[in-house]
């Protein structure tokens, strides 16, 4: 039996299979890259980029949940600059495609970390909008579709290289965000971000988390996942890396029939270091199983009631 084409192609980046692992969840790749083959990868979002170095929450920042994971880690990162300068080199050495997450605080500063990255030769840029908006008071880019809308206008208008906008969950209807940042450029979509949760200790009477909130991820949010994506991919004409909960390839083969063209593992990864490569490998015997000649025959191929 002739076997099937894993690739999959995302905003015009061609990933050699649909699986790729998702930010803050991977690092820069350099522990994992002791276990195997970077390359093995369809791609890796690295961990969240500021403009400047971060130290991120004080601890504790995670904390186990029944079917996931709490956090609060606050974007600890070295900056923009440091990760060009020391982890871009490192993870070239590998054949996989490499998107580079960004956060700001104004929409300038997105639009400043798009130029550097985009001449420093990633691949993808993914444009995190569920961050606090120092402008806004506080509020979330994410949240407001104007604020969403000018983010990644923004970061458009800086970028020569695909810029994919990563939405929060944590809204009344995701679809009303999908819609303006596809209004205003974007290349692609990723989701979902974490789900904003919290637990308290019964004894001590305090929140687990120091920072007393922090956003779930994990199995538990699969079902949210898939069903936004399917709202999504209704809503908008734009390609989608989906994620939220993905452990196994069948979690990734309803994400990628919800609609997704690609699918990210992330914290599944802390348990099991392989699990993207396993993901990829049961993605393939599924296909070869159904008779698909390509992978990507999965995507948008539920059939709704």
């Amino acid at each position: 039996m002739t076997e099937p084409c894993m690739k999959v192609n995302l905003a015009g980046v061609e990933l050699k299979s649909p699986v790729v692992v998702a930010s803050g969840t991977f690092g820069f790749g350099r522990e994992y890259g002791q276990f195997y083959d970077l390359s093995e990868l369809g791609g890796i979002c690295v961990k969240g980029l500021t403009a400047q170095r971060r130290e991120g929450n004080p601890a504790p920042r995670i904390a186990e949940t029944p079917m996931g994971i709490l956090n609060s880690v606050g974007l600890q990162n070295p900056g923009v600059d440091a990760f060009i300068a020391e982890e871009l080199p490192f993870l070239r050495q590998y054949d996989v495609k490499v998107i580079a997450n960004i956060s700001g605080n104004t929409p300038e500063e997105y639009g400043e970390m798009c130029e550097k990255l985009s001449a420093a030769g990633v691949d993808m840029i993914e444009v995190n909008i569920s961050c606090p908006n120092v402008k806004a008071g506080g509020l979330a880019y994410g949240t407001k579709p104007e604020l969403a809308a000018e983010v990644t206008h923004m970061a458009k208008s800086h970028s020569t290289v695909p810029v994919m906008v990563k939405l929060s969950p944590n809204v009344t209807d995701i679809t009303e965000i999908a819609r303006a940042v596809a209004d205003a450029g974007a290349d692609a979509l990723s989701l979902i971000n974490t789900l904003r949760g919290m637990r308290i200790d019964i004894n001590t009477r305090r929140p687990i988390l120091k920072m007393n909130t922090g956003g779930l991820s994990g199995p538990a949010v699969l079902p949210v996942a898939v069903r936004m994506v399917w709202e999504v991919a209704q809503a908008v004409n734009l390609p989608i890396l989906g994620m939220g909960g993905v452990s196994k390839a069948d979690d990734a083969a309803q994400l990628m029939l919800a609609g997704a063209s690609a699918v990210a593992v992330g914290t599944a990864c802390f348990a099991d270091p392989y699990t993207p490569v396993k993901v990829r490998d049961g993605l393939k015997e599924l296909a070869q199983a159904q008779g698909l000649e390509s992978i990507a025959q999965l995507t948008g191929g539920v059939r709704p009631w």
